[in-house]
Formats: structure tokens, C-alpha cells, sequence
């Protein structure tokens, strides 16, 4: 009998033996179900200076030559875009530049620019946004910026609900819905400091042509209780969209 019950102890331990050691071969499935959502979200190597201002009474074209004088300490010499306001917000210029993959801040005094006395208000905001390759390719900049000139842009800045930050962040990424968006380029920037806003994009249009064919193909899924309208408003607090113009480079 003793013999028997020695028998079945080394039988079972020998069988736990065995399940112990392939539980330990196994992979662990968690860090295999994580790369491919790390993969899927845009690369913001970047920092950029985001800069909204409103115009004194009268002085809008002035305001508009003065900030495209870039300034001669400038840390990406002619890495910036103008746009001007046509429908939306109340700024009239949104000027984004390119500060390379740091932003470094001094603290001295700065001489007075022309565009300083030109100004009602302005808002700053440091953001982290792609390369600046991928910037210009989207943007229509480069050796491209002639043929955009008539390009529609429109920036929007959005502040996540609170506990949302992730899922709007994931909405913002997904590719455009083709063939409804008409967008031929898109960016999407991540606040770091400054304005009470989390997340701000940029849509760029070949023409107004292909904006307003966007917005009747946008307001038609709405009509049907469907699309991105009614999807943003379960992860936003706060939004605001505004059509611009290029005018510079």
C-alpha cells in the first residue's frame, strides 16, 4: 500500500514539474497586446511655439508684415507658418514655429518687437508635434508652398473631459474617413505649456472647394445622427474650430 501512495506522489509531482515549466515558456500576452496600440499613435518628436493674436484697431496688415519678420535669434531660421483668420475664433493671426526637438527659455529681458505695439492680445503655447519633415509634407510647405496658395486650413484646439484624455487622443489619430474627408493634409499637436487647451490640429485643403465639399459631406452624416460630431462630444469639454488662409511662406 505505501508503495502505491509513493508511487502516485511522484507521479503528481512530476506532472506539476512539467506544468510549471511551460507556464514559464509561455510568453506573457500583455506586453504582446501593447506594442500594437503603441505603434498606432503619431510620433511628436518636435516642439513647436503656438502663438494667437488679436490685432490693435486698424493695424491688422501692419500686425501681418511685422510677424513675418522672424526673429534673428530664432533657433529654426524659416521653420514657421502664418495663418490668418477667415471663420471662427476670435484671433486674427495664428503664427506655428518650429523650435527644433527642445524649447529652451531664458530668463532675460527681451528688446521691444515691432508687432508688440501692433497687438490687442495674444495667447502662447508651447506644443510637442511631428518632425518637421512630416510638418511641411502635411502642411504643403517646401517646395510645395507655391502650388498651396490657395490652400483652406483649419485649426482647431480641443481640451479633453476629464478621464477622456486618452480615448480623444486616440479619436485624433485615426486616419481621415475617406472618400467623405477631403483633407490633403493633417497634423495633430500635444499642449505641453501655456493655453487651457490639451490637443490641436491643423487640416489642410488643396482649395475652399474641397473644404466646402468636406463640410457638406460632414454635415450630412450629422443629419443621419452619425460621424465624428456626435463621437467628439463624448470625450471633449471644450473645442473650437477656425478656417484660415496661408500668408506665409
Amino acid at each position: 500500500m505505501k508503495s502505491i501512495i509513493r508511487i502516485i506522489g511522484c507521479f503528481l509531482l512530476s506532472l506539476a514539474s512539467v506544468t510549471l515549466v511551460r507556464a514559464q515558456a509561455s510568453p506573457a500576452p500583455a506586453a504582446a497586446d501593447k506594442a500594437p496600440a503603441a505603434e498606432k499613435m503619431p510620433a511628436r518628436t518636435d516642439m513647436y511655439h503656438v502663438h494667437f493674436v488679436k490685432s490693435s484697431l486698424g493695424k491688422a496688415a501692419a500686425l501681418a508684415d511685422a510677424l513675418k519678420i522672424q526673429d534673428p535669434k530664432a533657433p529654426m531660421p524659416g521653420h514657421f507658418i502664418i495663418l490668418r483668420h477667415e471663420s471662427g475664433e476670435s484671433w486674427d493671426y495664428a503664427m506655428i514655429s518650429h523650435l527644433g526637438t527642445k524649447a529652451i527659455t531664458e530668463a532675460v529681458s527681451t528688446a521691444p518687437t515691432a508687432a508688440r505695439d501692433l497687438q490687442d492680445w495674444h495667447d502662447d503655447t508651447l506644443v510637442n508635434g511631428p518632425p518637421w519633415a512630416d510638418f511641411v509634407r502635411e502642411m504643403g510647405l517646401g517646395d510645395n508652398a507655391a502650388k498651396s496658395t490657395g490652400s483652406a486650413y483649419v485649426l482647431s484646439v480641443y481640451r479633453a473631459a476629464p478621464g477622456q484624455r486618452d480615448q480623444l487622443e486616440k479619436m485624433l489619430s485615426e486616419p481621415p474617413d475617406r472618400p467623405s474627408d477631403t483633407s490633403s493634409g493633417n497634423v495633430l499637436m500635444q499642449h505641453r505649456e501655456g493655453g487651457a487647451w490639451t490637443f490641436l490640429t491643423i487640416a489642410r485643403y488643396n482649395s475652399w472647394q474641397d473644404y466646402g465639399t468636406n463640410e457638406s459631406n460632414r454635415i450630412g452624416k450629422t443629419a443621419k445622427n452619425q460621424g465624428g460630431w456626435f463621437k467628439l462630444r463624448d470625450y471633449i469639454s471644450f473645442h473650437t474650430d477656425t478656417a484660415t488662409s496661408r500668408i506665409a511662406p
